[in-house]
């Protein structure tokens, strides 16, 4: 990640321009800040839209919002994941075991006002390795879509 104009904010920390370094010695920067905050004792990553400081700034007050919705938001998000993948009605149990199973590991911020919610299968049991579960957001902070990345 590049030192460039790094954004400090008092409740997200410090957030930099990401970069990836290729095997040939190129930095790719990518259009984003990243950075991590401490959540519940598991380090929770951050990906900010932006091309500059001053453009992933304006997306912190809607990511702060989205953190503190989080105790409510990861269950509504977990069980919206099982119902998008069940093929009925899901099993109380089953939303249970989703809400233990799936770890929130990854918010990203898009410059529309999406958010979306990365999570990942600690037990293996309901994706395939290589593929995770996310949850998107509107502006409104209301569920829109849930799809599997990779």
């Amino acid at each position: 990640m590049s030192d460039e104009h790094p954004i400090n904010d008092p409740e997200l920390g410090t957030l930099i321009r990401a970069t990836t370094e290729l095997s040939d010695g190129t930095i790719l920067t990518h259009d984003w800040y990243a950075g991590s905050i401490e959540l519940d004792g598991a380090e929770l990553e951050l990906m900010i839209e932006g091309t500059n400081a001053d453009d992933a700034s304006t997306l912190l007050p809607h990511v702060r919002d989205t953190i503190t919705a989080l105790p409510a938001l990861r269950r509504l998000a977990t069980y919206a994941v099982v119902s998008a993948f069940s093929t009925g009605t899901p099993e109380p149990h089953e939303l249970e075991d989703a809400a233990s199973d799936l770890t929130l590991d990854t918010v990203e911020a898009s410059d529309d006002g999406t958010i979306v919610l990365h999570f990942s299968d600690t037990c293996g049991e309901h994706f395939p390795e290589g593929y995770w579960p996310a949850v998107h957001l509107g502006a409104d902070g209301q569920i829109t879509q849930v799809t599997v990345e990779s």
